[in-house]
């Protein structure tokens, strides 16, 4: 049985897409027959504080679903402040460092990025020491950060990440792309990498929700997961219209804009926008049986991002109202998978969300169908595993 390590930044019990998309390729890989371990940090995202399981501790190694997962110690924080930001990503990459330097590790090893600085310090290390580097890239960092505005271009700390994000692209074997645009990009630095499309698919076969529809009741439109900057929910709660339609909006989730969702549907108690917090994933799929349609927002277009929640939620039959951008708007088109609105468009957004309710609820329980059966034929996370596998990547 062949070996091979992971390393991330997130990992569950953590929340997010992150998480969720590095427990998968763990288990797929397991399911091929390979030997998987995991090397992340000690739990403690989204809140930025660790779980209680982990605190007082500067290591633990579990046994997750026949997955080996080592936690090493990290000052973890989701401060908006970027010098706490790289303090808390700074602690778990030097730890991570003396760790590789001194452990056995296997001859493969998969390393996530973002974050660059933790790539950076995985990538160092793992090619002085000549093992096969799968780089598995979800954002193009500097290039989202700038978009994002969370970092100011020409800077000194822009300079650094650019420096950070070629060397990682030049020293990995192999490259997996979350994108066609993000292995665009990567191809425009270094033309001969080796790259392949490695899209965030969910499980499917675990996928299928059972709906209970209640057609007397208003729409139910969702957002579930990470409330940050880049989602942009807190503006969305803000800017969207819903007074005159028969429209709700649910979100579930936790992150940095919470308490200031929390207090904008205090003050605001008839814009018919409801707030119910984390669940876990079982509860939450439970929960949403009763909903109807699925938001994916971003505050920008981020060149590069796919949000995976286009294929989760397009997996579990949920029509799909996309108002991010990008490559992402392309999927939902073409895959006809719901509703498009112009990114960072709130009278775009508005005017899809008239449709939508003079559609009634009855038409988009016909959608799902298409919905799901579409998410199975295209979206196949084993199909893509095997294929991959075949072409030696892993």
């Amino acid at each position: 049985m062949q070996e091979i390590l992971i390393i991330s930044n997130y990992y569950p019990p953590e929340k997010g897409a992150a998480a969720n998309r590095i427990e998968q390729l763990a288990l797929k890989l397991h399911q091929n027959n390979y030997k998987v371990s995991v090397l992340c940090p000690l739990g403690n995202y989204p809140k930025g504080e660790l779980f209680p399981e982990y605190k007082g501790k500067f290591w633990v190694t579990e046994k997750l679903q026949n997955i080996t997962v080592k936690r090493l110690w990290i000052y973890p924080s989701v401060s908006k402040n970027i010098f706490k930001r790289t303090l808390s990503v700074l602690s778990f990459a030097s730890v991570l460092f003396f760790y590789l330097l001194s452990k056995k590790t296997p001859n493969k090893v998969v390393v996530q990025s973002p974050p660059l600085l933790l790539s950076f310090v995985s990538v160092l290390v793992l090619s002085l020491m000549r093992k096969k580097i799968i780089l598995n890239v979800s954002d193009l960092w500097p290039l989202a950060a700038i978009e994002l505005k969370a970092l100011k271009k020409d800077s000194f700390s822009h300079q650094v990440s650019l420096f950070f994000e070629q060397f990682i692209y030049s020293r990995a074997s192999l490259i997996l792309g979350q994108s066609n645009e993000i292995i665009t990009h990567i191809h425009s630095i270094f033309p001969e990498k080796e790259c392949h499309l490695y899209r965030n698919f969910p499980d499917h076969q675990t996928a299928e929700m059972h709906f209970e529809t209640n057609l007397n009741e208003p729409i139910k439109l969702f957002y579930a997961g990470l409330l940050g900057v880049a989602q942009g929910v807190f503006e969305l709660c803000k800017r969207i219209e819903l007074q005159n339609l028969n429209i709700e909006l649910h979100i579930f989730g936790d992150g940095a804009e919470k308490s200031q969702i929390e207090d904008l549907i205090r003050q605001n108690p008839k814009n018919k926008i409801f707030f119910h917090g984390m669940l876990e994933r079982n509860m939450l799929h439970e929960k949403l049986q009763t909903f109807d349609i699925a938001i994916v927002p971003l505050k920008t277009r981020i060149y590069g991002s796919v949000p995976s929640k286009i294929f989760e939620y397009g997996a579990l039959g949920f029509p799909i109202l996309y108002f991010g951008g990008g490559e992402g708007e392309s999927i939902v088109k073409e895959n006809n998978l719901g509703w498009v609105a112009e990114v960072g468009n709130f009278e775009s957004l508005n005017a899809t969300l008239f449709e939508i309710s003079k559609e009634g609820k009855d038409k988009i329980q016909t959608r799902r169908k298409q919905v799901f059966d579409c998410a199975e034929n295209n979206f196949n996370l084993d199909f893509q595993i095997k294929v991959l596998i075949e072409k030696g990547v892993f």
